[in-house]
């Protein structure tokens, strides 16, 4: 009786433990690598979540610093828009009293007559809808900005290079349309060069460069000998020029002696488009784009 009472007590204890063991350990049917497998998955969970928080937040800060350089690039661009034409034209007023009037920014910009010059400028964002390459050698390979002009103004080029070539001249491009910010690079190279008075002789304040139009180009000799240099003048391509331009609607848009007119140096390598009965009606009377428009410096800007 004893002993059954030993044991009857025995189990009991056996049996409280065995329950209470139980209740502690959650994943007692899983043995060895596999309970600690399965108790890894909430750590492991855990562990992924700021990974993936910060893959976010990482693609969010890049974006946020993305629009942020949008904005500062458009904040930029509409302070440019608005102040740097004024500043630009405004510090190359002519020097005669009767035209320091403010510079105007044309309403025409697209134009084959449109004046640009001291006292008249481009919108810095102006760029002509219609730039094509002309099909015409030029002193560098590279379909670049510099190989554009307009449509109609590509078209003329290709006829006088044509036309040349019968004379037996061979004439290549050296620079046609150019942006506003690349004239900008290109006059403060100027300046750091020349000086700022000097370089304004020779070179536009961005905006008031006729390259700007896409109806310019400085032409050379297919060797390039003396492109865009004063040696240019008096060479048989400079001659060739000054006879024929107009008859394919272009004029030596800076003749010699007009310099007090245009405001710039002669360049008989720099010539402009504007139609081939307005180029010769140029030409014949031996005039200046702005005297044939009635915009010299003298008369002042013409509403």
């Amino acid at each position: 009786m004893q002993k059954f009472q030993t044991l009857s007590i025995t189990l009991f204890l056996a049996t409280t433990m065995t329950a209470l063991s139980g209740c502690e350990v959650p994943f007692a049917g899983l043995g060895g690598d596999q309970a600690q497998q399965a108790a890894a998955v909430p750590v492991q969970q855990a562990e992924q979540q700021p990974s993936a928080a910060n893959d976010s937040s990482t693609e969010q800060a890049a974006s946020t610093e993305q629009n942020g350089q949008t904005e500062a690039g458009k904040e930029k661009t509409e302070s440019t828009s608005q102040n740097k034409p004024t500043e630009a034209t405004a510090a190359d007023q002519p020097d005669d009293d009767t035209a320091n009037a403010a510079p105007q920014m044309v309403t025409n910009p697209d134009s084959i007559t449109v004046l640009i010059n001291k006292q008249f400028s481009l919108a810095p964002d102006y760029k002509p809808a219609d730039l094509v390459y002309p099909d015409v050698p030029f002193l560098f390979q590279d379909k670049i900005e510099k190989r554009m002009m307009r449509q109609e103004a590509a078209k003329a080029l290709e006829e006088m290079f044509a036309g040349a070539k019968r004379d037996g001249v061979l004439l290549a491009g050296v620079s046609a349309y150019r942006s506003y910010n690349t004239q900008k690079s290109l006059f403060a190279h100027y300046v750091k060069k020349d000086g700022e008075e000097k370089a304004k002789m020779y070179s536009a304040v961005p905006g008031a460069s006729e390259h700007e139009t896409g109806l310019s180009i400085d032409v050379s000799g297919i060797d390039g000998r003396c492109a865009a240099e004063d040696c240019f003048a008096g060479s048989s391509e400079a001659l060739w020029l000054d006879q024929h331009a107009a008859e394919y609607g272009f004029i030596i848009r800076y003749p010699q002696g007009k310099e007090a007119i245009t405001g710039y140096e002669y360049e008989p390598w720099h010539i402009r488009y504007v139609g081939k009965e307005i180029a010769q009606k140029i030409k014949e009377q031996n005039l200046t784009l702005e005297e044939y428009l009635g915009q010299t410096p003298s008369n002042g800007p013409r509403n």
